[in-house]
């Protein structure tokens, strides 16, 4: 039998580092019409005081459209605004720290770049996904270490041998990803497709969306 997952299995869009807060409400419109099912708020180049109104309206028409809403790197900002998870990275501060922050029933998800020992002390210390990549060269990182799909079917072996209370932690897959190359990641066990470009840079975002989607039917 196949475990419950807590974090959304699908697509899972991540901002750009647009500075038009209307132009990625409609994105994000479009994206959420053709599937996607999870957004990451990720602005490295905004300060958190910057960023509120537009990570605060982003959670509401989230909220409202059945989106998994959340926020990159900062467990505080995540709180106070009141998302539904925080993804963390190795430099972010502890998991510990992030979930007595969030909670016991939000998400908490991180990175674990091409390290499944890192994934399995992620996963024992209780979190929500665990994330492998770059899969691809990333236009958005791209000095970024890369991973495989063994990472990914790795991570998942960890994520099943380690699930508890009959829930799962999710994986997922990112970096440099598009539904042209998204099916192996996926059939090597990847829950989840993360993708900034390959959506939102695309000249119809919805049907990108789509296209990302239909591949976990």
């Amino acid at each position: 039998m196949t475990s419950p997952l807590k974090f959304p299995r699908g697509l899972y869009g991540i901002t750009p580092e647009w500075d038009d807060p209307d132009r990625l409400m409609r994105a994000v419109e479009e994206a959420a019409a053709g599937g996607m099912v999870a957004l990451q708020w990720r602005r490295k180049k905004l300060a958190p005081a910057q960023g509120l109104p537009q990570a605060r309206a982003l959670a509401a028409r989230c909220r409202q459209l059945g989106v998994c809403f959340v926020v990159n790197d900062d467990w505080r900002f995540a709180a106070a605004i009141d998302a539904d998870g925080v993804h963390i990275g190795r430099d972010d501060g502890p998991l510990s720290d992030a979930r007595v922050a969030m909670g016991p029933d939000k998400l908490v998800g991180c990175s674990c770049y091409n390290e499944p020992a890192m994934a399995e002390r992620a996963l024992r210390a209780g979190v929500d996904y665990v994330a492998f990549g770059a899969m691809y060269p990333s236009l958005v990182k791209p000095d970024s270490v890369r991973a495989t799909t063994e990472h990914l079917r790795a991570g998942r072996e960890l994520a099943t041998r380690l699930a508890s209370g009959g829930i799962r932690a999710a994986v997922v897959a990112i970096g440099g990803i598009t539904a042209a190359n998204a099916a192996p990641l996926i059939a090597a066990g990847a829950d989840s497709i993360a993708v900034i470009s390959g959506l939102f840079e695309t000249p119809d975002i919805r049907a990108a969306a789509r296209a990302c989607s239909v591949l976990f039917d």
